[in-house]
C-alpha cells in the first residue's frame, strides 16, 4: 500500500497544498468511517465522511460531515435551496463521482459539485476524508479543505 498516489494526492500537490496521506487495511471489509477512525487512531471527531446527495431539481450536491454524526436532509436541502434531497443509490456513486462507496473523496470528483461542510469542522486545525480509494485516507489542514472544495460551512447534522 506504500506510496500510493490518488487523484485527490496529485490535485493536492498540483495546487501546492499539504497533506498527510494515510492506509489503513481494508481486507475485513470495514470501510464505514467509525471503522476507519478506529483503524487509523484517529478520534472520529476529525475523521469527515463524504455524503452524494440528489436535490429535487436532479442537482448533485455533496456533504461533508463526522463520521460519527447523521446528514439531517431538512438542514441539507436548505442549505441547498432545494425543497427536497435524498441520498444518491450507492449504484450510481460512481457515475456521478468517479468513486466507489468507502473511497469518496471531496477533493477531484468528476465535476466540481456544490459542496457543504458541517459547521463542527471550524472547530478543528486538520481535518480526515477519503484520499480516492477504500484504503486511503487524507489529512490536511481544514481551512485548506474548505478551500480546495470551495465549501460552504453549515449546521448539517441532527442533532442527538
Amino acid at each position: 500500500m506504500a506510496n500510493i498516489k490518488t487523484n485527490a494526492m496529485r490535485i493536492l500537490e498540483q495546487m501546492k497544498i499539504e497533506y498527510n496521506g494515510i492506509t489503513y487495511n481494508s481486507n475485513d471489509g470495514k470501510i464505514d468511517g467509525v471503522s476507519v477512525s478506529e483503524k487509523i487512531g484517529k478520534d472520529p471527531k476529525f475523521v469527515y465522511k463524504t455524503l452524494v446527495v440528489q436535490g429535487h431539481s436532479n442537482t448533485i450536491y455533496v456533504f461533508l460531515l463526522p463520521v460519527k454524526e447523521e446528514l439531517d436532509l431538512k438542514k441539507a436541502a436548505k442549505a441547498a435551496g432545494e425543497k427536497s434531497v435524498e441520498m444518491i443509490h450507492v449504484k450510481d456513486l460512481l457515475k456521478f463521482t468517479g468513486y466507489i462507496r468507502g473511497g469518496c473523496s471531496p477533493i477531484g470528483m468528476k465535476r466540481d459539485y456544490k459542496t457543504f461542510i458541517d459547521i463542527s469542522a471550524l472547530e478543528i486545525d486538520k481535518i480526515i476524508v477519503s484520499g480516492g480509494k477504500i484504503g486511503v485516507q487524507i489529512e490536511m489542514e481544514t481551512s485548506k479543505l474548505i478551500q480546495v472544495c470551495h465549501g460552504e460551512i453549515v449546521d448539517l447534522t441532527i442533532k442527538k
